[in-house]
């Protein structure tokens, strides 16, 4: 069992050194000073986070940190420990060592994101020629004046008519609440279903961010594992036999983050039927549904009108650009209305000027016409970088060519330590998302890698260095 955390650690918020430096360095520096000692385990990254009061993404950056300059081992099933062989300590290492972190931060890195557009490509002349159109338009008092915390209710009638028409929901726009972002509607939702106790399965690998929000509530998380055809249901129906407690479940279904696995019919008609039973909602995530290339978008599992307990997120910063902080959700008309109450305590409302810009790119046919031409960007894209995958890894990785999404998912055949392999690529300028982003406890062995933003020759270099790598 690993002892508890020994060492108090003063953070600087204020600083100019990043948070997860400040942690690495304390670790160090009671390492030196005898306070650790090789072989002594340290607490989980969990822990940590609750300790240090931070996001455990920042104390999982500090460990990486540690493990990559040889401080600190992980070994399989047993924890993080204090390493045998450690760095030798000099003030020619300690200055190496402030040289290093001074290149870091200020290399230019080719990024392999978790699949974010391309912001090159967003209509952003016709989004601010629409903003600024509405400010000579409308009288000072019509656009500077408080709107519903639902959000403007032309915009609430726009989602809900797309949603009817292209997703083949039943909806109509009292059950739709703007957010900015997708983040916050998970936030609310979250708020809204949740209380201290509580249990939220969550796909594993998954999105941390949206288990962070459920935690946040109080709840305690519990992971289901994802298969080929996603979610493993066999696993979904045992907690339900043995918490009585499960109050939600998140999915992406459409494209699994960060697998981009479908979920298959056959699995989303029993967690419907499932979720009618053990009366717990379905929070279903569909972040990039517009970005599909197969015949025709899956229709989510929201639109079945046997489910009764469901709420369901969408984004437009996928859409048009990830600075653009405009999501939804659509649910009941009494969660709608808890929601409501809840948003007006963080934020009376939201960007109202914003939300009527994109309208009024929607009634003219400009995001239209944009997903239009992205789309054809992203396949060729995607097939792009497919043929580079079987070019310089098909004999070392396995992966599956998504329908859709703007991300691949790519699994080494040999097994490897996959933490190592992002800090090589890191030392060379090439970052990724590390794997510790989307595990739940023991590191997923897989990669994810966005495309969308890359140029083609930015894709093989990358592809070529990860390759020496595997």
């Amino acid at each position: 069992m690993l002892r508890p955390w020994p060492l108090e650690i003063q953070l600087d918020k204020k600083s100019d050194k990043a948070i997860y430096l400040q942690i690495a360095d304390a670790v160090i520096d009671a390492i030196k000073t005898g306070k650790l000692v090789s072989g002594n385990a340290l607490p989980g990254s969990r822990q940590l986070a609750e300790l240090l009061k931070v996001n455990r993404n920042t104390v999982v950056e500090a460990l990486d940190v540690l493990i990559a300059e040889g401080w600190l081992i992980t070994i399989d099933r047993k924890g993080t420990f204090v390493t045998q062989s450690l760095p030798q300590i000099n003030h020619d290492a300690e200055n190496k060592k402030d040289q290093k972190i001074k290149i870091e931060e200020s290399k230019s890195f080719l990024v392999f994101d978790d699949g974010l557009p391309d912001s090159r490509l967003a209509p952003m002349n016709d989004l601010a020629r629409a903003y600024r159109e509405l400010f000579s338009r409308k009288s000072r008092w019509q656009i500077m004046g408080y709107s519903s915390e639902l959000g403007n209710l032309e915009f609430r009638k726009s989602i809900a008519q797309m949603l009817n028409f292209k997703r083949g929901m039943s909806i109509s726009y009292d059950q739709i609440c703007i957010t900015r972002g997708s983040q916050m509607a998970m936030y609310l939702a979250s708020h809204c279903i949740l209380k201290s106790g509580d249990f939220v399965l969550v796909e594993n690998p998954g999105y941390k961010p949206a288990w962070e929000a459920f935690e946040n509530a109080g709840a305690t998380l519990l992971p289901v594992n994802v298969n080929s055809d996603g979610l493993d249901i066999d696993q979904v129906e045992k907690y339900l036999e043995k918490h009585s407690g499960i109050k939600a479940i998140y999915v992406t279904p459409h494209h699994q983050f960060p697998t981009t696995v479908t979920l298959s019919l056959k699995k989303r008609l029993k967690l419907i039927g499932l979720s009618n039973q053990y009366n717990f909602t379905i929070i279903e995530d569909d972040y990039d549904n517009e970005f599909h290339f197969g015949q025709r978008p899956i229709l989510p599992i929201s639109s079945y009108s046997v489910l009764k307990n469901y709420i369901y997120i969408g984004t437009f910063s996928k859409i048009v650009a990830p600075a653009l902080r405009i999501g939804y959700l659509a649910s009941s008309h009494e969660n709608i209305q808890k929601i409501g109450n809840h948003r007006k305590i963080i934020d009376v409302q939201g960007d109202n000027i914003m939300e009527e810009a994109i309208l009024n790119l929607i009634n003219e046919g400009k995001i239209k016409r944009h997903l239009k031409k992205a789309n054809l960007v992203y396949k060729n894209k995607r097939d792009y970088f497919e043929s580079l995958l079987n070019q310089y890894l098909k004999d070392k990785i396995t992966f599956t060519k998504p329908e859709g999404g703007l991300a691949f998912w790519i699994v080494p055949k040999e097994e490897i330590d996959v933490l190592e392999v992002f800090e090589k690529l890191k030392s060379q300028g090439i970052q990724i998302m590390s794997p510790n982003r989307f595990s739940f406890d023991e590191t997923i062995k897989g990669f994810r890698l966005g495309y969308a933003s890359l140029s083609e020759k930015q894709m093989e270099e990358g592809i070529s260095v990860l390759s020496k790598l595997l």
